[in-house]
This record gives structure tokens, sequence and C-alpha cells, in this order.
């Protein structure tokens, strides 16, 4: 992408450092101005901008169903705020990134309802391959964690996967669009704003983020104690 004049060009990547995907995965998300204002007048759901607003924790919460065959919760640790990567993501030219935690908090709802996918190898992002959804996110210091459900009748290959994998061997990445740099010139790139449109489960050791996890919940829900709940009944 090379330098450009400005500092309001946008990108879309996705958290690992390989090549796959990046711009032309998630289509070409430059632009000027127009999301910023239009997030500065209505805030994401709906009532206060997500400025005057501190968020550090949101869940949906779902209706129980006990013994639900194709919900089988995770949690995983997505990435890490106000830190370096520890390679470059895909569509980041060669640069490591730093998401701010100003970012990251204001993006928390965007990351509720995407999917989580995975890609043959276990080594990047595939996002036809949709194989759970996202219920929960939360900033936990530097962690942004994130909790939902795999689709277990229909991925039956996951489960199997991630349990014959030795404990921590499995990590995640992020998928983002709408990403604002704050000087392309430095060798780190520092992101002050993003939206997340998804996430991948793959080996952590494939991941630009060198610390993140995923495992699976067989007891437990798929939201975190200090998350917000945003119901959605069944009607």
């Amino acid at each position: 992408m090379g330098h450009v004049d400005g500092l309001h060009r946008r990108m879309a990547w996705t958290g690992t450092g390989r090549g796959e995907g990046g711009l032309d995965h998630f289509g070409r998300a430059m632009g000027t101005g127009l999301r910023e204002r239009a997030e500065a007048e209505v805030g994401l759901w709906g009532s206060a901008p997500l400025n005057s607003v501190q968020l550090r924790a949101m869940a949906v919460e779902f209706p129980v169903v006990h013994g639900h065959p194709n919900r089988l919760p995770f949690e995983g640790v997505l990435t890490l705020v106000d830190v370096a990567s520890d390679k470059a993501p895909s569509g980041a030219r060669g640069h490591r990134v730093v998401l701010t935690r100003e970012a990251a908090e204001a993006a928390l709802p965007s990351l509720l309802g995407m999917a989580v996918d995975y890609k043959a190898g276990w080594d990047g992002h595939d996002a036809r391959q949709k194989c759970g959804i996202i219920t929960a996110a939360e900033v936990d210091g530097q962690r942004l964690t994130v909790a939902g459900y795999l689709f277990a009748r229909d991925f039956p290959e996951m489960e199997a996967k991630i349990q014959g994998e030795s404990s921590g061997a499995m990590g995640m990445s992020y998928e983002l669009a709408d990403a604002h740099v704050a000087d392309m010139r430095t060798q780190v790139w520092t992101l002050t704003r993003a939206t997340f449109t998804g996430a991948a489960i793959l080996l952590r050791e494939k991941a630009a983020y060198r610390s993140t996890s995923f495992r699976l919940k067989r007891n437990g829900s798929a939201t975190p104690a200090g998350a917000r709940r945003h119901s959605s009944k069944a009607v």
C-alpha cells in the first residue's frame, strides 16, 4: 500500500502473519471520514455515541437450551491491547501492529454476533468456513477475551482437532475492517480505530500474537462474568 498522505486511510486485514486474505480477502476498505462522522452521531447500540460510554465488556445472552447438540461453548484470548504483535498481520504490509485499548473497547460491540472460522491446515483464515459465533467480549488488562459457541454438530472435526492438540496449542486471530493507522510511516503501526469482522481459530504459533489462546468449555456458558448482557429472546 506504501506511504499515503494523511492519517485516515482505511484497511482490512487478518491477524495472522501469513499472506492469505489481506486486503483483497475483505475487499478494499479505503476511504475518508464518512464512517467516523456517522459513528460520532449515533452510537452502535442506537443510543449515545460510544465515546461517551466506557465499554469494557459486552455479551449477548441467548436462551438456555440444555444439551443443544450444535452449541459447544468456547472461550479464548483474541489479541492483546497496547502491545505490539509478534509478527505482521496479513495485509499490514510487513508492519507489526498495536491495537490501542481505546480502539479495542470502542470496537467491542462489533465483535458480538461475528463468526469464528478456520482454515484447513489450521494456519490462517477462511471467512467462508464459519464454524461458530462470538457472543461475548471483554477487555481484561492487556487481554481481549471472547466467548461463544462452536457449531459442534455441523463441524465435528473442530472438537476432535482441538481436543487432540496439546494444552495451549490453539490460539485465535482477529479479522478487521476500517482500520485507522495513526502514522503509516512508522515501523510499528498503531491502530486507533477498527471494526471487528470475525476471528479465526488456528494454531497459536501461526497467529500474529503468540499469547492468544482457545479452549472448549464442555460445562459452562459462553458469557464472561464481567460482561454486560443484552438479551436475545425467542419470540
